[in-house]
């Protein structure tokens, strides 16, 4: 049993290593904790054994919004998509007991591979580049082809048109981290509610936060091996995930989350957002139909209010990542555009 150890990011390193050698067979201590420079929502950690090595995803410190932070969700996520088409790190452990490191985590495998965070992805070749979105367009509809019932995830979210649902709580998550008037930010809180789509009744398993970064390729082929970072997962409409991946197309290329705008997609090998679009639509054989402005004015509204809420968590100290108020910034120029695009 490991004895106790150094106070490293604000917990006991041999507390947490004597709690897992309990919790999962083959765990043992001492352990190193190295904190991820990124991550704007769940601090994430290397947990190094002299063994092997583990991922620690836990809530940040303080006072939290309501819903947010559901490393208990993400858990669940990870269980049932075990032995699906969608790839993801094996699931060890979920502690909701605050005394342990002074709040919920979980424990995953540790995996090895590339992460690409430029969308334009410089280091690839051209035909490489192609194949990246290719893939990433198969995990997608891989995601919104999960069995929920097989997958035990059928009350994994609430009835009733979803975007009507995710309009009024992103709004009440805005209002609650508010620091500063946004004029498009109202335009698109009056907007939005009173022209959601007719509900078609489709539900999907939905990831939520579905973009490059967020998965890892294999090291040595153009293949995802793991997607990451489900806490707003949830069952919702799939065109949802679709056009919050395609707001990359609308990002410029100088911000703290790297966008595709005014690139040169036939001479980098990456399709345009109509191509990815219609990729998708081949695979599932889903159509978007006429309503595609609201859809993406909607995930630019939900992504300004993230980053609302990432700026306040910085504002009050309890930010994840050092980017932070480089991300919280982003609010204003995302309701802007979302308000173009509808406007």
């Amino acid at each position: 049993m490991s004895s106790s150890g150094d106070i490293v990011h604000g917990f006991d390193t041999g507390r947490l290593a004597a709690y897992l050698e309990r919790e999962i067979d083959g765990f043992q201590g001492p352990l190193a904790a190295t904190k991820f420079a990124d991550g704007q929502s769940n601090p994430t950690f290397l947990i190094a054994t002299p063994r092997t090595k583990y991922v620690l995803r836990r809530k940040p410190p303080g006072e939290l919004l309501a819903s947010a932070h559901a490393v208990d969700r993400e858990y669940r996520v990870l269980k049932a998509l075990e032995g699906t088409d969608v790839p993801v790190a094996k699931a060890y452990h979920l502690c909701t007991d605050d005394s342990v490191i002074g709040s919920w985590f979980y424990v995953m495998e540790y995996m090895q591979g590339r992460v690409f965070w430029d969308p334009r992805l410089p280091e690839l070749s051209r035909s490489d580049r192609g194949r990246v979105y290719d893939e990433m367009n198969r995990v997608l509809a891989a995601i919104h082809g999960v069995d929920v019932e097989a997958a035990g995830l059928a009350d994994f979210g609430k009835p009733g048109n979803y975007f009507a649902r995710q309009i009024s709580r992103w709004t009440k998550q805005y209002r609650a981290s508010e620091t500063t008037h946004i004029d498009d930010m109202e335009r698109l809180i009056e907007w939005l509610p009173v022209h959601v789509p007719p509900d078609d009744g489709r539900v999907s398993f939905i990831h939520g936060d579905y973009r490059l970064d967020n998965m890892m390729f294999a090291a040595d082929r153009i293949r995802v091996i793991a997607v990451f970072d489900w806490e707003l997962s949830t069952l919702g409409h799939p065109i949802a995930d679709l056009a919050y991946q395609c707001m990359q197309w609308r990002f410029r290329h100088d911000w703290t989350v790297r966008g595709l705008a005014g690139s040169d997609f036939r001479t980098l090998g990456i399709p345009t957002e109509d191509e990815y679009r219609a990729a998708y639509c081949a695979r599932t054989g889903l159509d978007f139909g006429a309503d595609w402005p609201f859809y993406m004015a909607f995930s630019l509204f939900r992504l300004a209010a993230i980053c609302q809420g990432v700026k306040k968590r910085a504002l009050d100290g309890n930010a994840s990542s050092d980017r932070a108020m480089g991300v919280g910034a982003m609010a204003a120029p995302l309701a802007e555009i979302g308000w173009s695009v509808v406007g």
